[in-house]
């Protein structure tokens, strides 16, 4: 029996619980599969925290996270809460627990399944061998630079900056170079230096560290030209790695690579082996409580948790192979599924990965 690890269960807003059940069901398998030992303790995050506690991120939840050895969050945010204040905002929330947490880096793969090569908007033939992770700086950047407006000659003027030091291009470079290694050994680093100082800061980074790994074919990309390549040549990525906003944009672009965000996995990550992992998608308040989520980003987010903070590999392997072969066999959600009627729901989902599970 493994040493028992605790998880921080946050499941959030709208869909965010039904998905997070079926992840914690998968789990639940992996422990009688392969002698793992969770301990699930559970936390308000998000809208239903500010409806039940007056503040997005409570702090027995943060507490609950800092005692864990990992978080499963599911979604946050919705229509309820979009004309709040700031500060009363589920997406504060969001920000306020990366950065207490420090977590800097956002890891987002985009893997194309051969049997849903249909249910992308590309050309198969254009999709074939896509299989890319976009590494996010997730702390710094413009979200966090100071923001303000002023009177200008014109009326009024809205300022945000955007600011990076030598430290967080660091740090998030050398984690996409080592997971570079771990994969086909391509980088793609991706700025706008042409236009941008902290861009050519950040390639200046990337260049004086380069040298460190000789074994990892480095490759500067404009953002733009990126945007572009990815929908011309997305199989040319292995990792991308980039600053906040463009991995912002960059890693949603790629999420529709598959077909549906409802596929895509990620995991937020710091310093060592902690690590928050989440589905890429939203809350979707519009299908919440309906049973027709789809739970395989959640369940793929599991996955990456056991590997990038437990080393699980061979019980994430089982996830991943077991999703496969659902998929293979023909199982839909209504999201991926060209004949809605013949669509299966969260529950059964999940229960289908369950029993594929070897």
């Amino acid at each position: 029996m493994a040493d028992t690890k605790k998880i921080a269960v946050i499941a959030g807003d709208g869909i965010g619980p039904e998905v997070v059940a079926e992840a914690i069901k998968v789990m639940k398998k992996t422990e009688e599969l392969y002698g793992l030992s969770f301990e699930f303790e559970h936390g308000l995050f998000g809208g239903i925290a500010i409806d039940e506690k007056g503040t997005p991120l409570p702090q027995e939840t943060l507490d609950m996270c800092k005692a864990a050895d990992a978080v499963l969050l599911g979604a946050v945010g919705g229509p309820k809460w979009d004309n709040n204040p700031k500060e009363l905002r589920p997406e504060t929330g969001l920000l306020g627990i990366r950065k207490a947490l420090g977590l800097f880096s956002n890891i987002r793969p985009a893997k194309i399944f051969d049997c849903l090569k249909d249910a992308s908007t590309l050309k198969p033939e254009v999709l074939e061998g896509t299989d890319l992770i976009v590494v996010r700086e997730l702390t710094g950047g413009i979200y966090f630079g100071d923001k303000f407006r002023r009177e200008g000659a014109n009326g009024e003027e809205a300022v945000d900056t955007c600011v990076y030091n030598v430290h967080e291009v660091e740090r998030i470079v050398r984690q996409a170079f080592e997971i570079a290694r771990t994969r086909r050994k391509k980088l793609a680093s991706v700025d706008k230096a042409n236009v941008l100082e902290t861009s050519r800061l950040w390639r200046e980074v990337v260049n004086r560290i380069a040298p460190e790994y000789p074994d990892v074919e480095l490759e500067h990309v404009l953002v733009d030209n990126c945007a572009m390549q990815l929908l011309r040549r997305p199989a040319s990525f292995d990792v991308i790695v980039t600053e906040n906003m463009f991995g912002d944009i960059l890693s949603d672009e790629a999420a529709m690579l598959t077909g549906s965000i409802g596929m895509l996995s990620s995991a937020s990550l710091g310093e060592g082996a902690f690590g928050l992992y989440e589905p890429v998608h939203g809350s979707a308040p519009d299908i919440a409580g309906q049973g027709i989520a789809n739970p395989i980003a959640t369940i793929l987010s599991v996955a990456l948790m056991y590997r990038l903070t437990f080393g699980y590999h061979e019980a994430a392997q089982s996830i991943e192979d077991a999703v496969a072969s659902v998929l293979d066999a023909g199982h839909r959600t209504a999201d991926i599924a060209t004949d809605r009627s013949k669509a299966v729901g969260t529950q059964q989902m999940g229960d289908l990965i369950v029993a594929a599970m070897k």
